[in-house]
């Protein structure tokens, strides 16, 4: 058996494999524009625009790219869509365009040094231990359980380690928050962690109004320490720091909002116009908010020590003395399949008891590198590690391993293909849930229908490669679920998701969503994002994109890979009434053999006559928005209309071997004088101004670099079948991402 020591060893090494790896090679790249230098003392401090809001910590280090050159800095100030940065090396007064490397290795030091600090400890050496050679024998009185939340509470009372399996929908929020409440009424100290802020958040929100329900609540025992608490825990603004400083020191909280307010109008400012007073002001104001928040820091640290139940991220736990210093009764580890083994085993370590809960059928840890040893601790959770997972494959469960085994999230039509082909019939529907979720299912679009395949194959070769992150995206289908979007709204839905397992397709939909959706997203909850973001919610409606298709040659890791089943387990299970799902069927068949996740879903669906194909477009889209239309291919009227409407610009894209007809020529030829004419093509055009020496695999036209019409010209589409259908998107950010392209 592996002593503790070896394994605080193993988990060292790895962690530093990742940092290395980290430093040498950046990890999330972000583009960021029209930086200005704001001071040339010592770090060079430089103001960026950024297309969208980065939530990065202050004080981060960060590597900036800028053609050929790269140097080093850290965050200063990151809110909104503007991000101030200390450079090492100055690079002039402008720079237009860079790249913005970030990835939060110190975090990963902190845990080395919290490892240190376990192997030095007896006590938390043996927690370690029990955790990864959890007991044989249960010690919890199984007679006297009369509930799943009566079960874990018996268990943590009476087993050093608990695993909790929960599959989406079983309940695992509600049996932890009242597990986690039944401590806290025996006068307990309970420390609850996650890896991300949004699900710390649900826990806490859950336990609070679960205490308020009883009339147990005293302000200042339960406390949500860390993060921006966002919309989730806005009827419990009492848990966080913030509104309890503000009652114990007003004057505190008025200066830190008076001076933030100050900094974003003067943000606001340089976004206009930018003057050396103005940066001279915005860094002294950083400067004192700087002071203000050590004030800050003071009165949280009493905070953390006087609370009954402190909530926080893993990150903040092992970075923040407040937190780590302290011994609990209880630590309840959430969505510990998304945790490294090293930071479960931290966890572990900080109480004299721990709950491990969460579902391996779901995304595994991130790591970078691609060291043995790295991806031996770094990318497989603690379920696998400790054990349990291997006593299932027997056909057993572990001692101490717990599963919740009815799901009430999901219309059973939804549910049967995860139930079957993921938890192996080991989970199954609560009585409720068909009744519970019929008003969502008989919403458009597809009414009556929980879950549909809306099949793209024979639309064209749409699916490209971003050039700055090689992440995949796809046009055609992001255009079809916007619309799916819209649909979804107008039909009744207040609760829409859009997910997909590519960031560049991710982006653009946030992006769209952004620019021509404002409004209806301030009357409902309409979310883009990756897989990986969106494991711990729920929508009513869920649209996933796999974005696949050609002219790729093959499928990518993400759809086929090791853990593609955990992510499509995860795109699908965030459901709770309608499943989208908007997938290249024939690129499928043809490219993803059948035992994998992706194909046994597609030919579930297929076998449950849950396809609609585009020839049946016209009877789902119902609601044409003035920002993007569908039409025939073959009608020309209207995209010749846009031809002559242009002020500026026409870029026309041939793919390789396509003619223009007559028609068509002769449209461009009569352009109005003064529009440049650019064609992207491997065949030079007599009449262009401008000419690109590239081929886009799918034709289209932008004029005026703000509206994009995909599907034009049709002699260049090729792999598509009738019925013809074109797409005109009024967008000039999806036309600036475009153009970025080439």
């Amino acid at each position: 058996m592996t002593t503790t020591k070896t394994y605080i060893m193993e988990w060292q090494q790895a962690l530093q494999l990742e940092i290395n790896y980290l430093k040498k090679f950046g990890g999330s790249r972000y583009s960021v524009t029209n930086g200005r230098l704001l001071s040339n003392d010592g770090p060079y401090s430089y103001y960026f625009d950024t297309a969208i809001s980065l939530r990065i910590p202050v004080g981060s280090s960060i590597k900036l790219e800028w053609g050929t050159m790269i140097t080093s800095g850290k965050v200063l100030s990151s809110e909104g869509r503007g991000i101030i940065l200390a450079l090492e090396q100055s690079f002039g007064d402008l720079i237009p365009d860079a790249y913005l490397m970030h990835d939060p290795w110190e975090l990963l030091e902190q845990l080395i040094e919290r490892l240190d600090e376990i192997k030095k400890s007896k006590q938390k050496r043996l927690r370690v231990k029990r955790l990864m050679n959890p007991p044989m024998k249960a010690n919890h009185p199984v007679e006297k359980i009369t509930s799943n939340v009566h079960e874990l509470v018996l268990r943590s009372k009476y087993n050093p380690v608990t695993f909790v399996w929960g599959p989406p929908g079983t309940g695992k929020t509600y049996t932890l928050a009242r597990t986690a409440a039944n401590k806290y009424f025996q006068q307990k100290k309970v420390l609850i962690l996650s890896h991300s802020n949004q699900a710390v958040d649900v826990v806490m929100r859950e336990l609070t109004d679960f205490i308020k329900k009883k009339k147990r609540f005293r302000e200042g025992d339960v406390l949500r320490y860390g993060g921006n608490p966002g919309e989730t825990l806005a009827a419990h603004q009492e848990i966080t720091t913030n509104l309890l400083i503000e009652q114990q020191d007003p004057h505190l909280a008025h200066d830190r909002e008076r001076l933030v307010e100050e900094r974003r109008a003067l943000k606001q400012d340089l976004a206009d116009s930018f003057s050396k007073r103005d940066s001279d002001h915005l860094l002294e104001l950083e400067t004192q908010i700087a002071k203000l928040l050590e004030k800050v820091r003071k009165k949280e640290v009493q905070l953390v020590k006087d609370a009954f139940i402190v909530g926080t991220t893993l990150a903040k736990a092992a970075s923040d003395s407040a937190v780590y210093e302290v011994e609990y009764d209880v630590v309840i580890l959430d969505e510990a399949s998304m945790a490294y083994v090293p930071q479960a085993a931290f966890a572990a370590a900080l109480g004299k008891r721990v709950i491990i809960c969460g579902d391996f059928k779901q995304l595994p840890p991130i790591a970078a590198s691609r060291d043995p040893l790295a991806a031996k601790w770094l990318k497989e959770d603690v379920f696998h590690h400790a054990g349990v997972v291997e006593s299932l494959n027997e056909g057993k469960l572990h001692p101490q391993f717990f599963l919740l085994k009815e799901q009430r999230r999901m219309h059973p039509e939804i549910s049967a293909f995860t139930n079957r082909y993921i938890y192996h019939s080991l989970v199954g529907d609560h009585e409720s849930v068909f009744k519970s979720r019929n008003k969502i299912v008989s919403l458009a679009p597809f009414q009556d229908q929980a879950a549909v395949l809306v099949d793209t194959s024979f639309t064209g070769l749409h699916c490209m490669s971003d050039k700055a992150t090689n992440s995949r995206f796809n046009l055609w289908q992001l255009l079809l679920s916007f619309q799916l979007i819209h649909e979804a709204y107008l039909g009744g839905a207040k609760s829409i998701g859009y997910v997909t397992p590519y960031r560049a397709q991710a982006n653009l939909m946030e992006l769209l969503l952004e620019e021509i959706y404002e409004k209806e997203r301030s009357q409902a909850d309409i979310i883009a994002a990756t897989v990986h973001r969106f494991q711990g919610s729920e929508r009513d409606v869920m649209i996933f994109d796999t974005v696949d298709s050609a002219p790729q040659d093959r499928a990518g890791m993400l759809m086929t890979g090791k853990d593609s089943e955990r992510l499509i387990n995860v795109a699908i299970t965030r459901t709770k009434g309608k499943f989208l799902h908007v997938s290249n069927r024939h690129f499928i068949e043809k490219h993803i053999y059948r035992g994998k996740t992706l194909r046994q879903l597609v030919d579930h669906q297929v076998w449950h006559n849950q396809t609609v194909t585009t020839k049946e477009i016209g009877s789902w889209i119902r609601n044409q928005l003035p920002k993007l239309r569908w039409m025939h291919a073959r009608k020309l009227a209207a995209v010749f209309r846009d031809l002559n409407s242009a002020k500026s610009s026409i870029l026309i894209s041939l793919p390789k071997g396509a003619k223009l007809t007559e028609e068509w020529n002769q449209q461009l030829r009569n352009r109005g004088k003064g529009i440049t004419l650019t064609v992207i093509s491997e065949q030079r055009w007599s009449s262009s101004d401008v000419w690109r020496e590239k081929s886009f695999p799918f034709p289209f036209v932008m004029v005026d670099k703000k509206v994009l019409w995909l599907g034009f010209p049709l002699e260049g589409a090729r792999e598509v079948q009738p019925p013809y259908v074109a797409a005109r998107l009024s967008s000039s950010k999806v036309c600036e991402y475009l153009l970025r392209q080439f």
